[in-house]
């Protein structure tokens, strides 16, 4: 900021409230800055080719692993969660990074077309050419992963990025940033700008070539309308109602123990934990009574005492209150905790039933350690509940025999079948959501198209006699083309659909 004393900001310890770090609030003048060096260092990143790429993100992947319980504690300093969870956050985080530059090269190589009998002396081809630059705005519940999800495929299909980390969390997107630093050619491939909700509007306005965005849907929605303003693409990843589906032949224990960590793991702060459980009737006590022994059994806390830590940010405390709240008030029953479990920081586990499907705990998103269990007389049922929500990001479905056939009629972006948000830690697969979960893909061969866009290239391999792009085209080469069409496609368009 010239002229002006720079402003800034704190990252704060949401378990003791403890002052963490300051960090600037880049404006306007900064961001310029970081996307105008990270467009110039477009040609060095992309001068390096796939195989030179993968060989400096693999470096990064080993200094990451070397260097993860720094990761890990940073993590859990910034956001209250345990060790473990960040460990494992980090862990697939890199397993993400190492398989985007691992297979760059073999999803986005060069592809050869047929160009068909009338340009049979054409050869045809489809390049898949980085965008540019990426910009990158990162949500808080899961500092690394999430946003990993797009940095890491973005830098491995030749794309240079500028990430724009939470400010709840700005202090892994600047250790990511240093160390990328340390093994790579330039600062400027990736980058870290810090700041307020602001920040990440003037990314959005800068001129990159395209926004990656996790958050709610609301402030989704914002980011689409300023990128549209500018036609600049954005991939957006909301957050989800996520439904859990017992079937009547489920493994009920397995399924119990999974739902209840996907629902409050990392204090239920998680886009596609479990929120709302549709149980078959005829297993629907047994599934109950197993889930609710559990739940007794888990605490929140501080890291290395609790199962699970804080609200990390504070004003989502009120929203889960407000949920429970309503929930009861409506006639649904509380089986574990309540309204006095809500003792800030901390939210202790909730287990509600008979909750109405009108009602806000079961149509918007609670992101806390709430969950809900109705019966239900069908599975059909279930899924028609499940599908009737406006968010459509992931699911799991818990059956022996028709686990598949269930999860293909479920209207979201993902689904684990007789698992838990496996989804997320297989890097062959898309993931990302429909509805008001948002739209784009990251992970698998999908998340490294999504930062590249196709070059169709058509060459001459000899000149016909005949020219048909001619002013200078006869009537028998219109005679020829129609001869040819009635050849090539009479026969087929008579026959008879099978």
């Amino acid at each position: 900021m010239t002229g002006a004393a720079k402003q800034s900001f704190t990252s704060l310890n949401p378990v003791t409230g403890e002052v963490l770090d300051a960090y600037p609030i880049d404006g306007p003048e900064e961001v310029a800055i970081a996307v105008a060096r990270a467009r110039e260092a477009t040609l060095l990143w992309q001068g390096l080719g796939y195989f030179g790429r993968e060989k400096i993100l693999l470096a990064w992947a080993k200094l990451l692993v070397d260097r993860i319980n720094e990761c890990a504690q940073l993590i859990s300093l910034e956001t209250g969660k345990p060790t473990s969870d960040a460990t494992l956050e980090a862990t697939l985080a890199i397993g993400h990074l190492s398989w985007a530059a691992r297979n760059a090269h073999s999803i986005l190589r060069d592809q050869f077309r047929r160009p068909g009998i009338l340009m049979a002396n054409m050869s045809a081809k489809v390049e898949r050419s980085p965008l540019g630059v990426v910009g990158v705005i990162g949500p808080w519940n899961h500092p690394i992963f999430t946003p990993m999800g797009s940095i890491s495929y973005a830098l491995a299909a030749g794309n240079t990025v500028v990430f724009k980390p939470s400010e709840f969390t700005p202090g892994v997107g600047v250790w990511l940033a240093k160390t990328f630093a340390e093994i790579a050619p330039s600062s400027s491939i990736f980058a870290v700008v810090t700041g307020m909700g602001e920040t990440g509007r003037t990314l959005c306005e800068s001129g990159v070539d395209k926004v990656a965005f996790t958050g709610s849907t609301t402030t989704a929605k914002n980011v689409a309308a300023t990128c549209a303003k500018t036609l600049t693409p954005v991939l957006i990843e909301c957050g989800g109602k996520d439904p859990v589906i017992i079937a009547a032949d489920a493994d009920l224990k397995l399924a119990a123990d999974a739902t209840l960590w996907s629902a409050m793991s990392n204090a239920g702060q998680t886009c596609i934990g479990a929120e709302r459980v549709y149980v078959h009737e005829k297993v629907a006590d047994q599934f109950i009574s197993l889930i609710v022994e559990k739940g007794k059994k888990i605490v929140p806390g501080t890291p290395g005492v609790g199962n699970y830590g804080p609200a990390t940010m504070p004003k989502q405390l009120g929203i889960i209150e407000s949920h429970i709240e309503d929930a009861l008030a409506r006639g649904g029953v509380a089986l574990l905790g309540g309204i006095d479990s809500v003792k800030p920081p901390y939210v202790e586990p909730v287990i509600l039933t008979n909750v109405p499907e009108d009602s806000i705990a079961m149509k918007s998103e609670t992101f806390g350690p709430v969950i809900i269990i109705n019966r239900v007389r069908e599975i059909s049922e279930a899924v028609r509940l499940s599908n009737e929500s406006p968010y459509g990001l992931g699911a799991s479905v818990w059956s022996k025999k028709n686990g598949s056939e269930i999860a293909s009629q479920l209207h979201c972006g993902m689904v684990a079948v007789n698992s838990t948000i496996s989804f997320a830690a297989v890097p062959t697969v898309p993931f990302g959501g429909v509805k008001d979960s948002g739209y784009g893909r990251i992970h698998g061969p999908e998340g490294l198209l999504e930062f590249t866009y196709a070059r169709s290239i058509v060459r001459a391999r000899f000149q016909l006699p005949i020219l048909l792009t001619s002013f200078g085209r006869n009537a028998f080469a219109d005679r020829l083309v129609v001869g040819l069409a009635r050849v090539l496609y009479g026969r087929k368009l008579n026959k008879k659909p099978k």
